[in-house]
């Protein structure tokens, strides 16, 4: 069966038309109102990337499915992104503002991923979680809930973040707002959940099928339905005292004597990156998801030609 972590490609184009947005004032509490540099995780289509560039945030992207980052390339040409996991991200130490992550925070592997964000982030920065959960209190609501489906998963970070050591205490509001569907987005929602697209093809069609049926009972037709959401919102500032080491800055080694072991010829491996993302330079061996691509090696260094 496919890792639902990295099933979305799949559906990319029904994700980006069928997911629901993220609220401009939630976003805004969460990072205020001064341009920041912004990096951001597991930014799938552009969603929460697009609401971040309207408020003036600088945004570098990563995301680790190559068809999402496809179809955000398309959406936003002058959006820096490349391809890049939470757990290994593609970028220098100090460099961010905030580490910001819409949706996907669940998928990461803590143990990995925080010390990660906290390498990358400034000092006084700021670990920034987003989560959009239907309201299930109204029935109709939560009748199509069960339809879709909802895997079961916690969406809260804080006791993760707590345990961590490497963050502040972190704090949450909540914003409500609705996401306007019609017959053919709630479609693309059903067919975009995770627990769906790692279903048989017989099965999504099934299920795209079943909950389209219940939109037709429910009488809007092509005027379309409101569903009801909350914006959950997360942040933690980054604590100085716990943030790792930094790696020991390389030197050139000389040589008394020529070595024993002649440096690996010919060019580095190939990257598939589309002419809108930042050119990556693979440094002993290491390629766009992290895996040695070739012997030795653990260094990926990212070039931003700004």
């Amino acid at each position: 069966m496919t890792d639902p972590a990295l099933s979305f490609g799949t559906a990319a184009a029904a994700y980006d038309r069928g997911r629901p947005p993220y609220p401009r004032e939630a976003v805004a509490w969460a990072l205020g109102t001064t341009p920041l540099r912004v990096l951001e995780l597991g930014a799938g289509t552009g969603k929460l990337t697009e609401v971040l560039l309207d408020l003036g945030h600088d945004v570098f992207a990563t995301e680790p499915d190559e068809k999402m980052l496809d179809v955000l390339s398309t959406k936003l040409p002058d959006l820096r992104a490349t391809v890049g996991t939470a757990e290994q991200i593609p970028a220098g130490d100090q460099q961010y503002d905030v580490v910001v992550a819409g949706q996907a925070f669940h998928w990461f592997d803590p143990i990995a991923a925080l010390p990660e964000i906290s390498r990358v982030l400034a000092p006084g920065g700021r670990l920034v979680l987003l989560w959009n959960e239907r309201d299930d209190r109204i029935p109709w609501v939560r009748r199509l809930g069960k339809l879709i489906g909802r895997p079961e998963r916690d969406v809260d970070p804080t006791g993760v973040i707590d345990d961590s050591a490497m963050f502040s205490a972190v704090e949450e509001q909540q914003f409500r707002f609705w996401q306007v569907v019609n017959r053919e987005t709630i479609q693309d929602l059903v067919l975009s959940r995770s627990n769906v697209t790692v279903l048989p093809e017989e099965d999504r069609e099934a299920k795209r099928v079943e909950v389209l049926a219940f939109y037709d009972d429910y009488g809007r037709g092509m005027d379309g339905m409101q569903l009801p959401y909350t914006c959950r919102v997360f942040r933690s500032a980054v604590l100085e005292h716990a943030r790792p080491a930094p790696a020991p800055a390389t030197s050139p080694i000389l040589f008394s004597e020529p070595p024993t072991t002649a440096p690996p010829s010919g060019p580095p491996p190939s990257m598939t990156d589309t002419a809108h993302r930042l050119p990556r330079v693979v440094v002993n061996g290491v390629g766009a998801h992290g895996r040695g691509e070739n012997d030795g090696g653990d260094d990926l260094i990212l070039i931003d030609f700004r």
